[in-house]
């Protein structure tokens, strides 16, 4: 398994700070926010973002996130369907090969959206493949559908579209109503990527994304959940997603250096060579 860190980390800073305090504190391979990167982007041409990744040594892994895909309709299907489109003309010309799905909130449990989702999910995941982007699909636990694993790997089951795939976090998996066994059901064909953090002395029912803070820190069954990840032979990326409020106000290379350890430790890459941090480049082009 590869380590990745989350622009959530680092949420109020720009696009372009993130990379080079990521950098800075050793990282290679960064999720991309993609609200930050839109920002980034009204500015900066796709030549001069991609110089600026390469310039700092940073290979963008993931895009989050993409929602409204699979239940909406109406107006509101045709705006989600041109954001999406235009998110994924962005992971086209800066490489990135996934996007990740969230789950739509809906105001109850309902069967026939099993169909409609199914639809929507094919339909965005032909689109996705003309742009060579696999889509992962996250469950979320706060959902009245779509709130599980086992759920989501129906869904991706039921379409069969081989750029489909899971987005793993494991604060929705434990959190909401997954459970370890569900984690057997998983094929690394299935499992494009996977979101780790931790959460301390919060009771699940009650947990908010504010509450998630460094893995290792808390008590998330964490290990349990990686070694099940090796028993299927998953080699893909480990990213950090941490949306603390008390993080952002810490400076962004001491957060992006202690969340870099943090998933070198819990993958057991402590010695890895790119755990060491790298002097900041000397930029050739504009930021």
């Amino acid at each position: 398994m590869k380590p990745c860190l989350s622009q959530t980390l680092t949420l109020p800073g720009t696009f372009a700070a993130d990379i080079a305090a990521y950098a800075e504190a050793g990282c290679d391979a960064v999720e991309i926010w993609l609200t930050k990167l839109e920002d980034h982007r009204r500015h900066f041409s796709p030549e001069q973002t991609r110089q600026l990744l390469a310039d700092y040594g940073i290979k963008p892994v993931a895009a989050a996130y993409q929602g409204g895909i699979l239940l909406s309709e109406g107006q509101q299907r045709r705006e989600q369907f041109d954001q999406f489109q235009r998110r994924l003309s962005l992971c086209q010309e800066l490489g990135i090969p996934t996007l990740i799905l969230a789950a739509d909130f809906a105001d109850k449990a309902d069967l026939a959206y099993l169909d409609r989702a199914c639809k929507s999910l094919q339909q965005v995941a032909q689109l996705a493949a003309a742009y060579d982007v696999r889509l992962a699909l996250e469950f979320h636990t706060k959902a009245r559908w779509c709130s599980s694993l086992e759920t989501a790997i129906a869904l991706v089951e039921a379409c069969r579209q081989p750029n489909l795939g899971i987005c793993l976090d494991v604060f929705h998996f434990h959190a909401g109503p997954s459970k370890l066994h569900d984690l057997g059901l998983l094929t690394p064909e299935q499992l494009f990527h996977v979101q780790v953090c931790d959460v301390s002395g919060t009771l699940r029912e009650f947990a908010q994304d504010a509450d998630r803070i460094l893995p290792g820190d808390g008590d998330l069954p964490l290990h349990p959940i990686l070694e099940r990840l090796r028993q299927i032979s998953y080699t893909g990326w480990v990213s950090v997603e941490v949306f603390n409020p008390t993080l952002w106000q810490i400076n962004a290379v001491q957060v992006a250096a202690m969340a870099w350890q943090a998933v070198q430790r819990l993958l057991g890459n402590v010695s890895s060579p790119s755990s060491e941090t790298r002097s900041k480049p000397e930029p050739a082009s504009p930021r």
